[in-house]
């Protein structure tokens, strides 16, 4: 009979200054956009192995083969979300549909209205990295970052961008919107890596 692994309780999947609230409160910054989605498109471009813009439509982006995980969800205001069930796109599915050129490093994640974050393709490309559509097994909900928001568990939740819209690949690391306004370039929670006066040399941008 195999034994089953037992699953780690939440105090030790608890970051340094973290905590665990009641409910699941709601952060983001701007207001809720408005999806149509006979116009709405997501993209992947920037140094791609074509160097072709590539673009879906939602019902192409949403025809795509999803898969579900679950995972902790860590804000930078201190807050941690335990057990989420995510369903959605693997990001590194993307990377195999879209293969990014040799020489890139980094991603910048664009979303409604400008607003940005960028990863190290490392993170971008883990199992856990997800282009979610739904939470618990409903769609998401438009102040939760519908159509598609991005889940990536093992930074803050700043990187997990809501209202993706397109995807571009970078040879040379460039700062996203919080990043810009002082956030840490990696955002690293079990580091407590919250501002940009922690990092060391090699975690930004030159």
């Amino acid at each position: 009979m195999a034994c089953v692994p037992e699953i780690p309780d939440e105090e030790t999947r608890l970051p340094p200054g973290q905590y665990v609230p009641r409910g699941r409160p709601v952060v983001h910054y701007g207001r809720v956009p408005a999806f149509r989605p006979e116009t709405w498109r997501f993209q992947v471009f920037g140094e791609t192995a074509t160097g072709r813009i590539h673009e879906f439509s939602w019902e192409e982006f949403s025809s795509l083969p999803m898969t579900t995980m679950v995972s902790d969800f860590h804000c930078v205001t201190k807050f941690s979300i335990m057990g989420n069930e995510w369903s959605g796109f693997p990001a590194s599915a993307l990377l195999a549909r879209v293969p990014p050129g040799p020489g890139v490093r980094h991603v910048m994640v664009w979303a409604e209205y400008g607003y940005s974050a960028n990863l190290r393709l490392s993170d971008f490309d883990r199992p856990t990295t997800l282009l979610a559509t739904h939470l618990d097994e409903k769609p998401l909900s438009a102040e939760r970052g519908f159509p598609v928001r991005l889940v990536v568990p093992h930074l803050y939740a700043w990187k997990s961008v809501k209202w993706v819209r397109a995807i571009e690949y970078l040879t040379e690391d460039r700062r996203g919107f919080w990043e810009e306004r002082g956030y840490h370039n990696v955002a690293d929670p079990w580091k407590e890596q919250r501002y940009s006066y922690q990092e060391e040399p090699g975690e930004g941008p030159p």
